[in-house]
């Protein structure tokens, strides 16, 4: 337990440096990008990998948080902080719609009917006259955070979207580590068993829904200020797959594997644009290779082996003072009188 926490403690180390160091060899705009994206991917892997619940339609939160907050920092002159605040608060509200009706279901079932509503979603935003249609909502203005962040400056934005995504992550970190986290994974492992224990299993699965809702219109709202651009794109059944890969990529049911996810896909789809695409060939055959190759994902994988291995070491040193225990037994046999 102490050496799952220390490598916990290591990773957090890492990311902070990281975080804090890689504007200065990389393109901000690109970092920004992969934060917004790895926040959306925390948020729904609290609710797959955590509670079990696999939605088809996580964009709907994204998407729509992107709009609300687009709309009201360009056309109703909000603070930036205030546009992406209410981008969350919307996100969380379409989240206590949606999950109070997914919630009702499970398995295929579950994610057929977000699905269903995130398609809801998709179409209105297509015709609804604020969202700008097919066009979306272009040139959203970087106004004066609180009146004193330039965040026109690429620099001081980005690190404006680290802390909002280190605010996110640790609200993830301290959810999985709590009581009510495990109470969740007691639901994703038995639902019935849980359910005779005496717990609202429907109440815990719905708050651990509008959190994930939450967090992603967080992300959604974050990436609308940081491109100035709320687009169909954001709230498509395509972008529910992709946070999808993302997760089983990374691996699903790990605090870090996420991130990495995100930023491997995100890196990938900048890298390679010019394939046009190609690029989404090649991320439909990395999602065949994770489900049948590493289906723990990169994080999973690793956190088995780096197990395996010190198992290994405790078994090697544990024979080693057996055999040196058997040796002195055996010398002092040898001088007894």
């Amino acid at each position: 337990m102490s050496m799952s926490r220390n490598w916990r403690t290591l990773g957090i180390a890492a990311m902070v440096l990281l975080g804090l160091g890689a504007p200065l060899v990389i393109y901000p705009v690109f970092l920004m990008n992969v934060l917004c994206f790895a926040l959306f991917a925390c948020a729904f892997n609290l609710l797959i990998g955590y509670v079990g619940l696999l939605s088809f339609g996580h964009a709907m939160f994204f998407g729509f948080a992107s709009y609300l907050c687009a709309h009201g920092v360009k056309e109703w002159g909000w603070d930036p902080l205030v546009g992406i605040a209410a981008g969350t608060a919307v996100a969380v509200a379409l989240g206590v719609i949606a999950g109070a009706i997914a919630i009702r279901r499970q398995g295929i079932y579950f994610a057929m009917v977000t699905l269903a509503l995130a398609q809801m979603v998709y179409f209105f935003c297509l015709q609804a006259r604020f969202t700008g249609g097919e066009d979306g909502i272009q040139g959203v203005p970087r106004r004066h955070i609180l009146g004193l962040l330039d965040i026109a400056n690429d620099l001081i934005l980005y690190y404006v979207v680290l802390v909002i995504f280190a605010a996110g992550f640790l609200l993830v970190y301290r959810t999985i580590h709590s009581p009510f986290g495990q109470v969740l994974k007691a639901i994703r492992e038995n639902e019935t068993r849980a359910m005779s224990l005496g717990y609202a299993v429907d109440r815990f699965k719905l708050i651990a829904f509008v959190l994930s809702a939450g967090l992603s219109g967080l992300a959604g709202a974050t990436k609308a200020i940081v491109f100035q651009l709320a687009s169909l794109t954001d709230v498509s059944w395509q972008m529910s797959g992709e946070v999808v890969l993302m997760t089983l990529l990374g691996g699903m049911g790990t605090i870090f594997g996420p991130v990495i996810g995100a930023a491997l896909i995100v890196s990938m789809q900048n890298y390679l644009a010019s394939l046009d695409e190609w690029v989404v060939v090649i991320q439909g055959v990395i999602f065949v290779a994770a489900v049948l190759l590493f289906r723990r994902g990169i994080v999973g994988e690793t956190i088995v082996l780096l197990a395996r291995r010190c198992q290994r070491q405790a078994a090697g040193l544990e024979g080693s003072i057996v055999v040196e225990s058997a040796a002195l037994d055996r010398r002092l046999t040898s001088v007894a009188p």
